[in-house]
């Protein structure tokens, strides 16, 4: 079958087209005048796997010809890449036990990837799949594809997402937008359904699963709450198989073909197209021939139920989650719907629809549909679909470190986006030139409990009395879910930003360790902050009164009223390193009163001196 191609006349010189790079396969689809739709192939074939090579001149092939190189020469392939996207090597030290990757010597917070005698970066290994999206686009089209709308997971955060921008520019395109997956997965299925509803997308893909819950309201999408696992998919099925077929090799055959990397990708296919059969039919054999030895077995559908259902149960547990942060019952959603390949399995479809207690949409094919709303969002900045908004969330909170280390937040978890934030801070000591902006990731009080996103000086701060400066910060998410903060000296005008771009990624157990203990120690962590908040307030009555006892309007106090004073300082300090905010706060009381008169005093003093030598006319 030979490529299409169609004839746009003079419409535009240049394609806006929507690319779903998945972990497994990728697509890419462009709005017709009528609907979305995926591009073929030369060959017809709607899927490109995600499987790169690096041919002996160190050239890097995507798809079909990878995939087959994969099998004869693994050494210099590579698939699943996008779980290394925009992440260390620490974040993917046990996930890199089930891939054959070699990790370059030199990976340090950015990954590289030894393919035959070249190394790599994860972007670049992606920008091969990406080209060759492009060159499928291009031949179908007619016409230059140098634009582009890119799904990502839901819970991608800022390192992940900049990987797959830096991924597209490599590739020769210009990503005009990110988008969530089950965002776009909304599009295609919800736009022309309904005018008004609660949607629950259930994405269970390759090698990522998402839910997100969305309001649909008169045209615009406004997804109400995310949660989701970076390392849960279609892989993690298929390595358990995989698992249980090699421990039979090594029984059988009294091999470890484990180290026989041919073998291992050889087997892979084998256990892949059982699973996808068991999808259709009640039983299968696993069926396997190398090296002129041959292993079969015989699997059914109950069996691999079974087998599964740990996994599929640690979907529903990020569906509860959700159905929790969005403040729903499963009776509140009024329609779902599946996306994903691994969303064809019948142990999956009957688990989803007991827990929402509705039978979900599966209209579209499940692996395109990601791509197709993609395409809808091409459309959309292109001027082909008009009045349709879209709104996303951002996962976990955002904030800064203030006096005490504690966080004030300033973009809460599940805020919609693009967001920005602007809250005012002030200076702590006299005289005080530079500030530290320490940007926070996550949902606990302290700083030491949240992860680090950036740290930048904020320089040449007017050097005035503390308290008196006013530091605004600002935090803005762009419509990719990229932050940028800025520090801005009100008085001055001065001000400097920094785009946040970790050094490397967050891995979801981290993300969902780090939801979890936030609800565990609530109460312990606003017990300890209001310590904290306590101990600063005792710091800055204390700095005040050993100033004021230095001064000439502590000479003008009696001596009773220098010893209440006094007594009130040694009482605070030895209560200063308590565990009860209470009783600091009572002490920082009793002494903001035995000071009242010296505050006066102070201020009197303060006001003569700035009258003296005036005249009045």
């Amino acid at each position: 079958m030979g490529a299409f191609q169609i004839d746009f006349g003079s419409e535009r010189n240049s394609k806006i087209v929507g690319i779903d790079l998945g972990t497994t396969n990728s697509l890419v689809a462009y709005m017709d005048l009528t609907r979305p739709r995926i591009i073929e192939d030369a060959e017809g074939r709607k899927i490109v796997p995600s499987v790169i090579s690096s041919t002996s001149d160190g050239k890097l092939i995507a798809g079909e010809p990878a995939r087959d190189l994969l099998l004869t020469n693994p050494g210099r392939s590579i698939y699943s890449v996008k779980r290394l996207m925009g992440r260390g090597v620490a974040d993917v030290h046990d996930e890199l036990k089930l891939f054959p990757f070699r990790i370059a010597d030199d990976s340090e917070s950015v990954i590289k990837v030894k393919l035959g005698e070249r190394t790599f970066t994860p972007p670049e290994i992606s920008a091969a799949v990406l080209r060759q999206l492009k060159d499928n686009a291009e031949a179908a089209l007619g016409v230059p594809v140098i634009e582009a709308v890119i799904t990502v997971p839901a819970y991608f955060n800022d390192a992940q997402r900049q990987a797959t921008k830096d991924a597209g520019r490599l590739a020769g395109l210009e990503v005009l937008r990110l988008v969530n997956e089950p965002t776009a997965a909304s599009l295609a299925y919800g736009l022309d359904k309904r005018n008004n509803g609660i949607i629950a997308v259930y994405d269970f893909g390759g090698g990522t699963f998402d839910i997100s819950i969305l309001r649909l309201h008169e045209g615009i999408f406004e997804v109400l709450a995310t949660n989701g696992d970076t390392h849960l998919g279609g892989d993690d099925i298929d390595n358990l198989l995989l698992r249980i077929a090699l421990e039979d090799l090594e029984s059988e055959w009294a091999e470890d073909l484990s180290r026989d990397s041919e073998g291992v990708q050889r087997l892979r296919r084998a256990v892949i197209k059982a699973k996808e059969e068991l999808s259709f039919v009640p039983e299968t054999r696993i069926e396997f021939e190398y090296k002129g030895r041959r292993y079969t077995r015989a699997i059914d559908r109950q069996l691999f139920d079974r087998l599964i259902a740990p996994i599929v149960e640690r979907t529903l547990e990020s569906c509860r989650a959700c159905l929790n942060d969005a403040k729903l019952t499963p009776e509140g959603i009024d329609e779902v719907v599946l996306v994903g390949g691994s969303t064809r399995i019948p142990l999956v479809r009957t688990a989803v629809e007991r827990l929402f207690k509705a039978k979900p949409h599966t209209e579209l094919n499940p692996e395109e549909v990601v791509a197709l709303g993609a395409a809808v969002q091409a459309g959309i900045l292109a001027g082909h679909v008009e009045d349709k908004l879209l709104l996303d969330v951002t996962p976990l909170s955002l904030g800064i470190e203030t006096m005490g280390g504690v966080v004030s937040k300033l973009i809460h978890r599940n805020s919609t986006i693009p967001a920005s934030a602007t809250e005012t801070f002030t200076t702590a000591v006299d005289g005080q030139c530079n500030v530290l902006i320490h940007v926070l990731q996550g949902e606990r009080e302290l700083v030491k409990d949240c992860r680090s996103l950036a740290r930048f000086d904020f320089k040449d701060v007017e050097p005035i009395p503390a308290g008196m400066a006013r530091i605004e910060v600002r935090f803005l998410i762009d419509a990719n879910g990229i932050l940028n903060v800025t520090a801005r000296d009100a008085r001055t005008g001065k001000e400097q930003s920094v785009e946040v771009k970790p050094s490397y990624g967050l891995s979801e157990e981290q993300v969902e360790a780090m939801i979890r203990e936030s609800f565990e120690k609530a109460e312990e962590d606003m017990r300890e902050r209001q310590v904290r908040e306590a101990r600063v307030e005792a710091d800055n009555i204390l700095s005040a009164t050993e100033k004021g006892q230095k001064s000439e309007a502590w000479m003008a106090l009696t001596s009773e009223e220098r010893a209440v004073i006094e007594f009130a300082i040694r009482d605070l300090e030895a209560s200063y390193h308590g565990t009860d905010h209470h009783v600091l706060n009572e002490k920082i009381e009793q002494l903001n009163k035995a000071t009242m008169k010296l505050a006066e005093n102070m201020m009197n003093s303060a006001v003569q001196g700035a009258l003296k030598g005036t005249k009045i006319d």
